[in-house]
């Protein structure tokens, strides 16, 4: 035991003293160091990406390939000149470090880019949702990427400059860069705007200007937004006259899934019968439904706005007030009920209760909850209804990746084998689906009970409608989970199931047609739908309805 110690600090002397005979160096030097690391190291799939499909027998590809690099390494060298000095140098670096380490280890793993939607995404991830990420693969990485380049770092002497003496040499090392920066493009510029032109999202991808860019982008926004009022969409909405000759109080429940995709629905054709509860009920299925985002901070918001993906606009849609927001004001009791993370601005101001953390021994294991938490106590919430109509939204955990086997209890576990780890890489594609198809399985089981439980409550107009927030991805072209950019996301990302279940007492009551409906669910329909067609079987009237865009205005009295 004492000569393993003796010579753990023998080898301990021997780097140190190897850092201690390093020369000093100046912090403009380090700045390059840093960027060079940074191009190598951490930028590999903007580089896969940029230089894909290229000829390499032909010189202009290597041209094309050097001139690229050494322009992202000068700009970025640009960029750590301006806030690098002598005190900084080493916390920022080592932030950077850290930060870059772990988003390169998820854009390599997982094909992530780190946009404004990413990085909000990232920033609304609670804790737990943040530690299922964590992997033995995940630390060897940060180990890599992250500490050795910080205890360089940290063991490196800096040069002492005089002020009058730095500032020039900092401002000669800017302008060199830049000019450095726009030589290189200007040697390539026909390529490199082609580029930038028919593959804008790859800017995406360049480490760690992306993420950086990203978050001064959303932290901007949020700034400008925050204690900001809604603006208000629901002033004039109230419930149509036919209400006066209501014999019932309704009851609506909308379910909003989590990272369910069409592709393996089995209402839709799938080769797995994934939805055997649904499929003997009497639901309206609509098989071709797509989605407004590709992750939940785009898609909530976005679906229960006047805006959607036809007119998409990330900072009106969470300027302005939702959709549940004129159900209320037109006098219908709303509740936002959630097994995870928030409701992303949609419910603010309203009632909103939080499902996640409760201590229902059965459906808890004191860190998640299965969906059916969502149907516990729904009788004391409608009770407290109080003209007894009540519009209830379940925000399901779902299947959300990449813990699917975490997503059911053991007997959903239908198909195996299955991958019973959150790092993907240690299963095989078809044990990854195998989870994912029993997390889909239970889905099924949580709406055909949700289904079970409105047909109970007799003494009210019950319905339900169900639709995903956004697909999943599970292997397809080496690509998992979700989150890509809307313009480049295969269709496993932004093709959802969705669902309709509609009682006689509400469908005669509303005047809806089930078989005009069922008709016309053959048709494309999107989250773009959800707004208008809500609005239109409740019979809200509001001066936001739009009849083109409500499924059901066909097909009502």
């Amino acid at each position: 035991m004492s000569q393993a110690a003796g010579n753990t600090g023998a080898v301990s002397r021997s780097l140190l003293s190897v850092f201690a005979r390093l020369p000093a160096i100046g912090v403009e030097r380090l700045g390059i160091l840093a960027s060079l690391f940074f191009s190598i190291a951490c930028n590999y799939l903007f580089f896969s990406a940029a230089l894909a499909n290229r000829d390499w027998s032909h010189p202009a590809s290597w041209l094309f390939a050097g001139a690229i690099f050494i322009a992202i390494t000068a700009l970025q060298s640009a960029g750590l000149f301006v806030v690098l000095n002598r005190w900084s140098a080493k916390p920022v670096l080592t932030v950077l470090f850290i930060v870059t380490a772990a988003a390169t280890y998820y854009m390599n793993k997982y094909t992530v880019f780190f946009n404004t939607e990413m990085v909000r995404n990232i920033l609304r991830t609670d804790v737990k949702e943040a530690s299922e990420l964590f992997s033995l693969n995940f630390c060897i990485h940060m180990f890599m990427y992250a500490a050795l380049p910080i205890l360089l770092v940290w063991k490196l002497r800096l040069k002492t400059i005089p002020l009058r003496r730095a500032i020039p040499v900092r401002l000669a090392y800017i302008v060199g860069a830049i000019v450095i920066a726009a030589g290189s493009i200007l040697l390539v510029f026909q390529d490199f705007s082609s580029l930038m032109r028919n593959q804008k999202e790859v800017r995406f991808l360049i480490m760690p200007s992306n993420y950086l860019f990203s978050l001064t982008r959303v932290v901007a926004a949020d700034t400008a937004q925050a204690n900001v009022p809604k603006i208000s969409i629901s002033d004039d909405a109230k419930l149509g006259a036919a209400w006066g000759q209501r014999a019932k109080p309704m009851l609506f429940v909308l379910v909003v899934g989590e990272t369910t995709r069409a592709a393996n629905w089995g209402l839709n054709g799938y080769a797995r019968q994934t939805t055997p509860e649904l499929s003997k009920l009497d639901v309206v299925n609509f098989p071709h439904a797509s989605s407004c985002g590709t992750n939940t901070e785009v898609s909530v918001p976005c679906m229960f706005s006047t805006y959607g993906r036809r007119n998409y606009d990330e900072t009106k849609i969470r300027a302005h007030e939702s959709l549940l927001h004129i159900i209320d004001h037109a006098g219908l009791k709303t509740i936002w009920r959630d097994n995870q993370a928030g409701c992303k601005g949609v419910c603010d101001g309203l009632e909103e209760q939080r499902l996640d953390s409760s201590k229902n021994a059965a459906l808890c294991d004191g860190e998640r909850c299965f969906d059916e938490i969502l149907l516990d106590n729904m009788d004391g919430e409608i009770h407290k209804a109080q003209n007894g109509n009540l519009f209830v939204v379940l925000h399901m955990l779902g299947n959300h990746g990449p813990s699917y086997f975490r997503r059911y209890p053991a007997a959903m576990r239908s198909f195996t084998p299955t991958c019973d780890t959150s790092d993907l890489s240690k299963c095989s594609q078809q044990e990854i689906v195998n989870a994912y198809d029993n997390g889909v399985l239970y889905t099924d089981h949580f709406l055909a009970k949700t289904i079970s439980y409105l047909k109970t409550q007799t003494t009210y107009d019950t319905a339900m409608l169900y639709l995903s927030d956004h697909g999943e991805s599970l292997g397809e072209h080496g690509i998992y989970l979700h989150g890509l950019p809307y313009s480049i996301a295969p269709k496993e990302q932004t093709e959802i199931p969705m669902v309709m279940w509609l009682s006689q007492g509400f469908a005669s009551s509303f005047g809806v047609d089930k078989d005009c409906l069922s008709k016309r669910s053959r048709n494309p329909v999107s989250q773009d739908n959800l707004f208008h067609s809500i609005l239109g079987m409740l019979q809200i009237e509001s001066k936001h309805y739009d009849k083109s865009m409500d499924l059901s205005a066909g097909c009502r009295a």
